[in-house]
């Protein structure tokens, strides 16, 4: 799972060109001028945000709210309301207190609402980014210092990689969960993953050899929720289990950005060749992971002879590719632009839930001419279960006959469109249709028939305070 970065990364990793200006032309005149354009909701809140910021604090809050619902398919139809609370504080420890190239971040998360893909469609790639278990959590604590002009770096801390890895900055624009944080990793790391609404303890090391390229390295703890079995959330309630017990997880990836300024801004009354950024990336878990279909005897799962208790593989891994590339813009001073994005990942299929996993899309910015902040976008998700998934399945429907799928695939396609309302508001309509939800499962309600094909429609509303 993931959520729109509140940390204090500078903008430049993504290589890709920076958010435009957020001045409204047509401004509104009377008492709500300065209320409609200020460039978050409670403005300089009295005077403490200029005076924070004297001595390095940089105070941010932000509120996503949405509501999205079914109307075919599914488990149940209906609308649900989610929500989501995100304060950060960021400390330059050069202002705070003279020590330069540092930062310290902290951050917390409240999450409310209930959750539309668990109650009503049991789908694999979740609606929304920010469907979690209803709580108040700490999420990230972390001091960063940088060395050699800023070519190096280093985080120490409790993290939510999905900051920083596998991030592609296009599919960012989507609503559903695997836009953000895939699904290989949500489904086949512990626990999903150090990734939003859970984090975890490690260093992670920066590098910038060049002005084009940067390497990513870390290390952190195995698995976020700690020990003991069932919802990794609630073993992990409040994000302050500061656990070092459950393995390591190491990840490492390698950008590569095209067409870039060097100061890393884009002038656009500079000709120059169309933005982009290639990442490759491999991440490893030192834990033991179940075979999803052999016990330890060699038996089928499915036999009823089977010990039940699966055989063990030591470690699990993956491999992944992200490009973001802007494949077309009128002019270098406009606005408009089409961008194309892709995420490729793969697992092994024995001990894998996902073997596969590809985000795909395109989106334009600017698409009309008086709508220069606005983003219109479409994608599509695929996934696909180990290997070793589809052969429990099929023992199983062998050893009990009646009806009984093998899961397969699931396939979502999503429209939406961010309309920018003023600097501090964005409203977001979406529409998303889920082909073979949870990949050909039986539907709870209806034991003969696999889950239909979902139409999801909803809205979602980011408020900046």
């Amino acid at each position: 799972m993931s959520t729109p970065s509140v940390n204090a990364e500078p903008a430049d990793d993504t290589g890709m060109p920076p958010e435009a200006d957020l001045a409204i032309k047509a401004q509104p005149t009377g008492l709500w001028t300065g209320f409609w354009t200020r460039s978050n909701m409670l403005g300089d809140m009295g005077g403490l945000r200029p005076a924070l910021m004297n001595y390095g604090v940089t105070f941010g809050l932000q509120e996503t709210s949405e509501v999205l619902g079914n109307v075919t398919g599914g488990i149940n139809h209906g609308f649900t309301y989610d929500g989501l609370t995100t304060a950060t504080v960021t400390v330059d420890t050069q202002k705070a207190f003279g020590l330069v190239g540092g930062t310290f971040n902290a951050s917390a998360l409240q999450i409310h609402g209930r959750n539309l893909s668990q109650f009503n469609l049991g789908n694999l790639q979740t609606a929304s980014g920010i469907e979690a278990d209803d709580t108040t959590r700490l999420w990230e604590l972390w001091y960063q210092q940088s060395f050699l002009d800023n070519r190096f770096d280093v985080k120490v801390g409790q993290q939510s990689i999905d900051q920083e890895f596998m991030v592609s900055q296009y599919s960012a624009t989507f609503v559903n969960t695997m836009f953000g944080w895939p699904a290989v990793p949500s489904y086949d790391m512990p626990a999903g993953g150090p990734a939003y609404p859970l984090s975890a303890l490690g260093v992670r090391f920066r590098a910038k050899p060049t002005n084009a390229m940067t390497v990513l390295a870390g290390v952190y703890d195995g698995n976020p929720a700690g020990s003991g079995d069932g919802d990794p959330q609630l073993l992990n309630n409040h994000g302050t289990n500061f656990n070092l017990h459950n393995g390591a997880l190491f990840i490492g990836e390698v950008q590569y950005a095209i067409n870039q300024p060097s100061n890393g801004d884009l002038d656009y009354g500079t000709p120059q060749g169309l933005p982009g950024t290639y990442k490759l990336g491999f991440w490893y878990n030192t834990e033991k992971f179940p075979d999803q279909a052999t016990d330890d005897g060699g038996l089928s799962l499915a036999d009823p002879n089977s010990s039940g208790n699966p055989a063990l593989h030591r470690g699990e891994y993956s491999v992944y590719a992200v490009v973001d590339q802007m494949l077309w813009r009128p002019n270098p001073d406009s606005p408009k632009s089409l961008g194309f994005f892709t995420r490729l990942m793969g697992a092994p299929g024995n001990r894998s839930l996902i073997e596969f996993s590809m985000n795909t899309g395109l989106v334009l910015k600017a698409p009309f001419a008086s709508r220069e902040l606005d983003s219109a976008g479409i994608s599509v998700g695929y996934v696909k279960v180990g290997s070793q998934v589809s052969a429990f399945d099929q023992a199983t429907a062998s050893f009990n006959g009646g009806f009984s799928p093998v899961r397969g695939s699931e396939t979502v396609i999503e429209a939406t469109y961010q309309y920018q309302v003023n600097p501090w508001l964005v409203l977001q309509p979406d529409a998303q249709y889920v082909f073979n939800p949870g990949a050909g499962v039986v539907n709870p309600n209806n034991p003969t028939q696999k889950i239909k094909n979902e139409l999801i429609l909803g809205v979602r509303a980011n408020i900046t305070f």
